[in-house]
């Protein structure tokens, strides 16, 4: 109930000050401007951020839904456990400074009976040797390390599904650490047959410095909001490598993971979507991941993301136009559209059109109001985010430069990879150094 009576209060402080903020930039615009670019400029920069308040708090206000809902579905979990055999799946290229860390936080999970299956995927240096050390029967668990000539993750995953002999399977990344009780509260998800798969929450492990405190932020506002709110209509829209909990007859279904994107989470995550699957979101399965620590492994990173979700949704965009698999993961879609495309666009022109404005036309106050209403919303989201996620309240100062200074070079990135992408530049998969943080 405190957290409730706090979050109210944000946002009744909130609408307040962005009405204030927006009424004092209405009237006290210069209406002495007769250009026809810049004030059709201003009306289209307007209608987009009214769409973006609106997202805001949608996703808000469903999340919040969904958390609520979560909190009351944890007590018939905790006194009547669903509890069936789970195969772990890891594959691993060239994860030799963090796979031995990975498999133990397996093993230590809180749950009676899984395998461990390590799928090797030709790695060059002591990957194979750090697992093959786990193999045998530890506990309530059996590792099995497998190894291969190098095809890429999602031949290894397919791999490790063909040898995976339990219903339900739960895929990790190489560099993951998971928290003991993350399986436990996943698998609750599956008593409902209707769903098709579980994503996890992901966060940073490294935050270490501006960089990966930023991405934190925007792991926990900027990804965990969103799969909340989506999970209340169980249509996420990714799978995140890091925790992705699926059935086994479904990964079947649709054919298992696909080489042809650099996004093979995403794709297939579509393809489930496509298929009418139900994906649903579980906060409390955490599992920590190392995020780059330098702008350059950043942007490999960030093209890599950009350009396999272009291809995902290039791939199945029969599917944005079709009801075949139902109008809100139709929906879904459209949305990832919005983010990968629309929404980095419109960035871009803000900045260029708002450097223009100053310069010829003197608008400063104007800009800075405008600024003023983004940072406030950021600071919002981002106080919301950590409340609800009872995060670091260190996040929140970083909503100041969140907007101004991360989310467009983020923005930048993805348009370059864009741009790329529909050039048919070639790219390679774009391996990122560990430090061995987890």
């Amino acid at each position: 109930m405190r957290l409730r009576n706090i979050l109210l209060i944000v946002f009744c402080l909130v609408i307040v000050i962005w009405g204030l903020v927006l009424y004092v930039t209405i009237l006290q615009s210069s209406p002495k401007i007769t250009n026809v670019f810049v004030n059709g400029s201003i009306l289209v920069l307007l209608a987009f951020l009214a769409l973006l308040i609106f997202r805001y708090f949608a996703l808000m206000y469903f999340s919040y839904v969904q958390h609520i809902e979560h909190q009351a579905d944890l007590v018939p979990y905790l006194q009547d456990p669903y509890l069936p055999p789970v195969s772990v799946l890891i594959p691993a290229y060239n994860e030799g400074k963090v796979i031995a860390n990975s498999i133990r936080s397996v093993m230590a999970l809180n749950y009676p009976k899984f395998e461990i299956i390590v799928i090797d995927d030709g790695s060059t240096d002591e990957t194979y040797a750090e697992a093959k050390q786990f193999e045998g029967q530890s506990g309530h668990c059996r590792v099995q390390v497998l190894t291969q000539t190098n095809q890429g993750k999602a031949a290894a995953l397919n791999h490790g599904i063909q040898e995976a002999s339990h219903p339900f399977i739960l895929c990790i990344d190489g560099d993951s650490r998971l928290d003991p009780d993350s399986l436990f509260f996943a698998v609750q998800h599956m008593r409902r047959p209707e769903v098709s798969a579980v994503a996890g929450n992901v966060k940073v492990v490294n935050r270490n410095n501006t960089l990966t405190m930023l991405q934190s932020l925007e792991y926990i506002e900027g990804l965990n909001m969103v799969r909340r709110g989506q999970s209340w209509f169980h249509a996420v829209n990714i799978i995140p490598g890091p925790f992705g909990l699926f059935r086994k007859r479904v990964l079947r279904l649709v054919g298992g993971y696909d080489s042809d994107t650099f996004a093979e989470d995403c794709d297939l995550t579509v393809k489930i979507l496509a298929h009418r699957g139900r994906i649903e979101y579980e906060p409390l399965s955490v599992s920590w991941t190392e995020a780059p620590e330098h702008v350059r492994d950043f942007m490999r990173q960030r093209y890599r993301w950009t350009r396999g979700i272009l291809q995902s949704l290039r791939k199945h965009r029969a599917y944005m136009f079709s009801t075949q698999s139902g109008w809100v993961n139709t929906l879904v879609l459209w949305y990832m559209t919005f983010e990968a495309i629309l929404w980095p666009i419109m960035n871009i022109f803000a900045h260029i059109f708002f450097l223009f404005v100053v310069l010829f036309y003197g608008l400063v106050r104007v800009v800075l109001l405008w600024w003023g209403q983004l940072t406030l919303l950021d600071m919002m989201a981002a106080l919301y985010c950590v409340g609800l996620e009872e995060e670091d309240l260190k996040h929140v100062p970083y909503a100041l430069i969140y907007r101004m200074f991360f989310v467009l070079f983020t923005d930048v990135c993805k348009m370059l990879a864009s741009f790329e992408e529909m050039l048919g530049i070639e790219m390679t998969w774009g391996k990122l150094e560990r430090k061995g943080r987890i």
